[in-house]
């Protein structure tokens, strides 16, 4: 082949870990930048939900909606992607993924209604979704050696950090332009990263050939199951559970919708998501690992920025700056991940990740209403230092071993499962909150019955000091009541927040039971390249 078809992208398909390093780096460089843009959007809306909710017009419960319908669709794709990939090839279902990415973006930044933007943004979630296995079996088919062990450390890294900066982001993007441009501000960006797969992804062939053999039933099944469980999972704890009737209905539709996905994945002739990886029991154990990291993880970045701003009145760009210190932490984290990861037993980094986000877990279980930035740093910081050194050999003890089109399959569930975590993680914690809450008003009431006496005289105290603000005495009595029962809420919450935390301490303790699975294989074999046909 000359050297002018080279230039042109032109490379043999054959064997993509045979290519340039320069260009395979080049290639996993814009992948991975799509990722990071899919990943950043799930949560950039986070701290703008309220000047986007004033630019709707729309009404308190329905603005949740704008990260939910993301959320459901993505969930949904990310599984799919597998089998698109094989029936567009990697190059034209990335291409596509990031061009749909920046038309959905852009309709979101236009949105006129609450309706519309709930719409858009489940466009952007779905073809976002896509990018993010791909570029995972892309960088393990075309690496080897000690070049592959820092996919899953920058894969980890954008995996956590993308999320992590999301409302900081957002938050500077609305008060310094406006909150549509932070749908915007992906068009630019995302435009490059399609022309460069276009011009630079030649890794694998399409098999058109597969659309026309769909198992639409299996599509469905698997659609209606996931998009199900993360409604369930979303609004189940605004809304009592069960207890409400459409979130019942939901989750008995998706729990049927689960069983007949089983059923197809099995006796489909085309099925739309293969589940031969979970024969491998080290692929399966990867898998409830990442399940346990997602919980954690995303746990712990909802729960923070929702301490500063219920208990410290922190706006956006506060909170931010507080909740920077994990991703500055990651990247150092990445590093030594990266460099251990090829020295070091898997059992042994994973153990010493696991105790580390106990113990970071555990630190943040002494909060009190003052704690702010330097309060907040060690905690954060060895949570950001443990997280990678869970993620890295996770994901190699997810994915080595497989080749061609498995390898897909395998990325996309293993990616599911850490979405799945989070989800399953955000609706227990929420649901922990509230429960755990009330719980410690309700305790602080009868510590102030048992002492009626005490209790009276702080209310007197407190009424004599608002006599200072009004001469009137029943307004002053008033005043030190509701003053009374804002420290009580306060103070309520604040343990809440401690009893969660010291939870998931013992749940990072308790999934060391998991190390000894965790051995490394015998041999690790190169991926083939994913040129194969169905």
């Amino acid at each position: 082949m000359s050297a002018a078809a080279v230039t042109a992208g032109e490379l043999p398909r054959a064997r993509p870990a045979a290519m340039p390093a320069a260009r395979k780096y080049l290639i996993f460089g814009v992948m991975a930048f799509g990722q990071f843009m899919a990943m950043l959007d799930i949560q950039i809306v986070a701290a703008s939900l309220n000047d986007i909710r004033a630019g709707l017009s729309a009404a308190p419960d329905e603005v949740s909606w704008i990260q939910t319908a993301y959320l459901m669709a993505e969930l949904v794709m990310i599984p799919f992607a597998a089998f698109l990939a094989q029936a567009m090839s990697t190059r034209w279902l990335f291409a596509a993924s990031a061009a749909l990415f920046v038309v959905s973006s852009i309709a979101c930044g236009l949105a006129w209604n609450i309706e519309s933007m709930i719409a858009f943004r489940a466009l952007q979630g779905f073809t976002g979704g896509a990018m993010i296995p791909t570029v995972f079996a892309t960088g393990f088919t075309l690496f080897e050696g000690k070049q592959r062990a820092m996919i899953p450390a920058i894969l980890g890294m954008v995996s956590v950090l993308a999320p992590t900066l999301g409302p900081t982001v957002g938050g500077f993007i609305t008060q310094a332009l406006d909150w549509r441009w932070i749908f915007f501000i992906n068009v630019a960006p995302g435009i490059a990263v399609t022309v460069a797969v276009i011009w630079l992804v030649r890794i694998d062939k399409p098999d058109v050939s597969m659309f026309g053999r769909i198992d639409w039933v299996h599509l469905a099944s698997m659609a209606t199951f996931l998009a199900g469980l993360e409604y369930v999972l979303e609004e189940g704890p605004k809304n009592g559970w069960f207890e409400d009737g459409k979130i019942a209905v939901a989750a008995w539709v998706s729990a049927i919708a689960f069983l007949l996905f089983l059923e197809r994945s099995v006796l489909s002739t085309m099925p739309i998501v293969n589940l031969s990886p979970f024969r491998r029991p080290r692929f399966a154990f990867a898998c409830l690992f990442n399940i346990v990291i997602g919980f954690g993880l995303f746990a712990s970045i909802y729960l923070v920025p929702i301490y500063l701003g219920r208990v410290r009145g922190y706006d956006s760009l506060q909170i931010g700056e507080t909740v920077f210190v994990v991703g500055i932490a990651q990247i150092v984290s990445t590093i030594i991940a990266a460099r251990v990861s090829q020295t070091v037993d898997r059992r042994i980094t994973i153990t010493i990740g696991l105790v580390m986000f106990a113990f970071s877990l555990w630190l943040s279980s002494h909060m009190t209403a003052q704690w702010g930035f330097a309060e907040l740093f060690w905690p954060q910081a060895v949570r950001g230092l443990a997280v990678m050194l869970c993620i890295v050999p996770s994901v190699g003890m997810a994915l080595e071993g497989f080749a061609g089109n498995e390898l897909r399959y395998a990325s996309g569930l293993f990616n599911l499962m850490r979405n799945l975590g989070g989800a399953i993680g955000i609706a227990t914690v929420n649901t922990w909150l509230v429960d755990f809450a009330r719980i410690q008003a309700a305790r602080f009431g009868e510590s102030l019955g048992n002492a009626p006496d005490t209790a009276q005289q702080m209310m007197a105290d407190l009424a004599s000091r608002m006599g200072a603000v009004t001469p009137d005495p029943a307004h002053a009595m008033q005043m030190a009541q509701a003053m009374m029962g804002h420290v009580v809420a306060q103070q309520s919450l604040v343990i809440a927040f401690d009893d969660i935390f010291r939870l998931m301490s013992w749940m990072f303790v308790a999934a060391l039971v998991m190390v000894p699975f965790c051995k490394p294989p015998a041999s690790d074999a190169a991926p083939a390249p994913l040129a194969e046909a169905h």
